[in-house]
């Protein structure tokens, strides 16, 4: 008698490896980016996308100032547009005067969609603030501070990782100075009554996806 995974007619009954799916390019130089700084990041893969900051916060059950705008502005000068990342706060709009008072660039806009995918190496919507082509000034909004976890774009709009925001800030090497608009206090009670009603939390997170690598870690960020 053949033993039965030879058997003629019948499949081989045998167990076989399941590959695993490789990592986006996009987001293994976020991974690699971290990992250079001895963090160990943990990524989330959704199905759908977290393109806007409305719809990470949706998607993490997560308060909307959770969740990391990462902009991109342009300061021209003689050698071509010089690139500057503003990572902000998702209820937060960044006032273009206080971010030149803040760089002392006397001008300064915001970067097409070219201008930014040219500049970081990632498209509008999965920007994130670390693993870019090349070295870019980093200014972050201090209210992301009032959190104890923030997550930001991971190279893809479907993708997002979590991170204490002094770990942030040095992953970036980003300088935390104050950028965004002012707000009412209408908008102020607004933002309050929104998240009373939605009942989260600043670390809350019924997280739906694929995990990427392990829980943020950071061995040598000071977080």
């Amino acid at each position: 008698m053949l033993p039965r995974e030879t058997r003629p007619g019948r499949p081989d009954a045998r167990l076989r490896p399941v590959p695993v799916a490789p990592i986006h390019p996009s987001i293994q130089r976020v991974l690699d980016a971290a990992a250079r700084k001895g963090v160990t990041l943990h990524v989330i893969d959704f199905d759908e996308s977290t393109h806007t900051a409305a719809e990470a916060a949706a998607a993490l059950e997560a308060d909307l100032g959770q969740i990391v705008k990462s902009l991109v502005f342009v300061i021209p000068t003689r050698d071509g547009p010089e690139p500057l990342l503003c990572l902000v706060a998702g209820h937060n709009r960044v006032d273009v005067a206080r971010l030149a008072a803040v760089t002392g660039a006397a001008d300064i806009r915001r970067a097409s969609a070219r201008e930014a995918h040219e500049l970081t190496g990632f498209s509008i919507g999965g920007i994130p603030p670390i693993g870019h082509s090349r070295v870019i000034r980093v200014i972050m909004d201090p209210d992301l501070g009032r959190y104890p976890v923030v997550w930001a774009a991971a190279g893809l709009s479907t993708a997002v990782f979590g991170v204490p925001p002094a770990t942030l800030s040095i992953l970036s090497n980003a300088m935390v100075a104050p950028i965004a608009e002012e707000r009412s206090a209408a908008d102020l009670e607004a933002e309050a009554a929104a998240a009373e009603t939605a009942g989260t939390s600043a670390s809350s997170g019924s997280v739906g996806g694929h995990a990427i690598g392990g829980p943020a870690t950071p061995q040598n960020a000071g977080a």
